[in-house]
């Protein structure tokens, strides 16, 4: 009887031993998996696949943004069909997002993130040689589907290969490297436009290039058809199935929280609050430059530490207190907006809600990889990207419209509403994706398995 007790007390988990050594064992365990984690996400192929082209493409971008305004203004063209440069790249995103989306599943990750930053390049080489307007419109269309066949390709590997509570500080870490990325560009554009106004979209073309050198070398196909084939995975979601399981309760509390999303950050992203600064308090250029980039430097290290709560204490703990915040920062400019209070309110409002907004940077786009099914993980991000992308383009026109109609306080109030609406929907009709501390096997990632030997 001695001997069983004896063998069955060692095949069981040791819960406590003299002196704390099994504590001593577990602590030890929990911070070699807290290195392991940090290793993952830093590792070389990490900064060279995934930091280093954001931070690329964010300064290319940048770079070139100064100089849109003026070449279209060359063309001899009124503000009203001026700004239609902005629009038709935004729309050229929503075009390419469902076809994107389809073709990152058939064709594979790979292709795509390399063939996106290529066709980038192209449309910013023929941007920077266009004869008219209207051909410079065609060349931001296409350079808006580029981008977004880029990012979604990004966003399904990362999926794929990266551990559920490593996905916060993946993304967190982009987005802040893009934001040091439009810290620099605007300087190096406005240098280079004084050249020519062309060449920024020569760089920008170039380092499109640039970006991809190192994933063109290190990056190897992640999607679950090609690393699974020879361990005889479950094949592809049917696409018809895939609309069948978007339409659940918990995916549709998902969507319409990622539409309210995009129609707040549409807002805080599409220069509509700068624009407002220019019409209510007459703010020029260096004014507004200086909130943008003040704006950035508080943002950065903000975005970085919500990732690392996001994948420690779960996703909801960031996301909805932040659009709360967002909230209250609008409804604060829609006060001052009311009673014309003082520009020092509205750059505390301005700081206030990018405060919120460096909470909640990138936190929808971790989400959406928690939730996407592994097979069909491409189409998945189509549509979602595909609603999203709605909600953007939508918010600067509505913003506009209300003001024009109704008052500036009333837009205001009006996606104060939008982000409340976002926060309520995560807090109460999406599931938590993450919970507690210890990573339960479906938080690991997707990578290639060995066959099973066969024993008998």
């Amino acid at each position: 009887m001695g001997e069983n007790f004896c063998e069955n007390l060692r095949r069981c988990p040791v819960i406590f031993v003299a002196d704390g050594k099994a504590l001593r064992s577990g602590m030890a365990n929990d911070i070699e998996s807290e290195k392991h984690d940090r290793a993952g996400i830093l590792s070389q192929q990490q900064l060279l696949t995934l930091y280093f082209p954001a931070f690329v493409f964010a300064l290319g971008y940048s770079i070139a943004t100064p100089a849109i305004p003026v070449l279209a203004k060359s063309f001899d063209t009124g503000f009203g069909i001026a700004s239609l440069v902005i629009v038709v790249h935004a729309l050229g995103g929503l075009v390419a997002s469902v076809p994107s989306g389809f073709l990152v599943d058939r064709v594979g990750r790979r292709p795509i993130l390399l063939g996106g930053p290529l066709l980038m390049a192209a449309s910013s080489w023929l941007t920077a040689a266009a004869q008219s307007f209207p051909e410079l419109l065609v060349y931001r269309f296409i350079g808006g589907g580029a981008m977004e066949m880029w990012r979604q390709a990004r966003l399904a590997i990362i999926a794929d290969v990266g551990r559920r509570r490593q996905r916060g500080r993946q993304m967190s870490g982009m987005v802040g490297i893009e934001g040091a990325g439009r810290l620099l560009g605007p300087a190096v554009g406005g240098f280079l436009a004084v050249w020519s106004i062309r060449m920024p979209f020569i760089v920008h073309g170039a380092l499109a290039l640039l970006a991809i050198v190192p994933s063109f070398f290190l990056l190897r196909e992640s999607a679950p058809s090609a690393t699974k084939k020879a361990d005889g995975a479950q094949p592809q979601l049917d696409t018809r199935a895939l609309i069948a399981l978007m339409a659940d309760r918990r995916y549709r509390g998902f969507f319409c929280a990622q539409f309210f999303a995009s129609m707040t950050r549409g807002v805080l992203w599409g220069g509509t609050l700068l624009l407002y600064a220019t019409y209510a308090y007459d703010v020029g250029p260096t004014g507004l430059g200086g909130l943008a980039t003040m704006s950035t430097i508080v943002g950065i290290p903000i975005t970085i530490s919500s990732g690392f709560l996001m994948d420690r204490f779960g996703r909801k703990t960031t996301m909805v207190p932040g659009f709360i915040f967002i909230s209250l920062g609008l409804i604060f400019l829609a006060s001052s907006a009311q009673w014309h209070w003082s520009l020092a309110s509205f750059i505390a409002g301005f700081l206030w809600i990018h405060g919120g907004q460096a909470v909640t940077a990138g936190s929808m786009q971790v989400l959406g990889s928690d939730m996407a099914p592994a097979s069909a993980r491409g189409r998945f991000f189509g549509f979602w990207r595909m609603i999203g992308e709605i909600g953007g383009l939508i918010s600067p026109a509505l913003f506009g419209l209300v003001a024009e109609r109704v008052a500036y306080s009333a837009a205001f109030a009006l996606f104060g509403v939008c982000s409340l609406t976002t926060a309520a929907l995560l807090a109460f009709s999406v599931q938590e994706t993450v919970s507690g501390r210890n990573v339960s096997p479906a938080e690991s990632p997707q990578r290639p398995q060995s066959k099973k030997r066969e024993t008998g």
